[in-house]
């Protein structure tokens, strides 16, 4: 379960830090390519950068998929559940499960159905408007990212079956500062 986790993180990152990098080279290029300079200014005219604005937008799509896998599993994700805790312990446990069960089947119908067209736009030749890319892949990060969020779904169900807690996100955690702190106290 661990390397799933370190894969879906290490997706996510790998997905914005490319989105960035692709996004700052297309502003520089066309500040440059504005600036009056003899040479500079003609071999910067003849690169072609049109393609970033779409190829950001893809993968912002699949980040934001996977981050929302990504959401569930660490329990980023808000929730209005005011009601809920006013219950007692037995009849919260029941509807936090139902909740949690809910999610799990309505991103799993979602996966299925982006399957389905996913499986119906691949016998197509349908491509991007400026790469050209076959459009089943660009929308094949909703079954992926719905099922991972399913899947997230009934790990946090399990667990809060097991244990009664869920997954809560520490705004003030920062993962390995520990290690750091007791190093420097040595």
């Amino acid at each position: 379960m661990k390397l799933l986790d370190h894969l879906e993180e290490w997706l996510i990152a790998a997905l914005m830090a490319s989105a960035t990098v692709i996004i700052f080279v297309a502003v520089v290029h066309r500040y440059l390519s504005g600036l009056p300079i003899p040479y500079l200014q003609d071999y910067l005219i003849s690169l072609n950068t049109s393609w970033a604005q779409e190829l950001c937008i893809y993968l912002f799509v699949w980040m934001a998929k996977f981050g929302a896998a990504y959401g569930v599993r660490t329990g980023i994700h808000v929730g209005v559940d005011v009601l809920i805790n006013q219950l007692n312990t037995p009849w919260r446990n029941k509807f936090v499960v139902f909740g949690l069960l809910a999610g799990a089947t309505f991103t799993g119908i979602v996966g299925t159905l982006g399957a389905s067209f996913v499986y119906q736009i691949a016998q197509h030749s349908s491509t991007s408007e400026v790469m050209e890319v076959p459009m089943w892949i660009v929308y094949l990060a909703v079954p992926l990212g719905s099922y991972l969020m399913s899947f997230r779904f009934l790990q946090v169900t399990w667990a809060f079956i097991k244990t009664g807690e869920l997954p809560k996100h520490d705004h003030s955690f920062v993962e390995g500062i520990e290690e750091e702190v007791a190093g420097g106290k040595a």
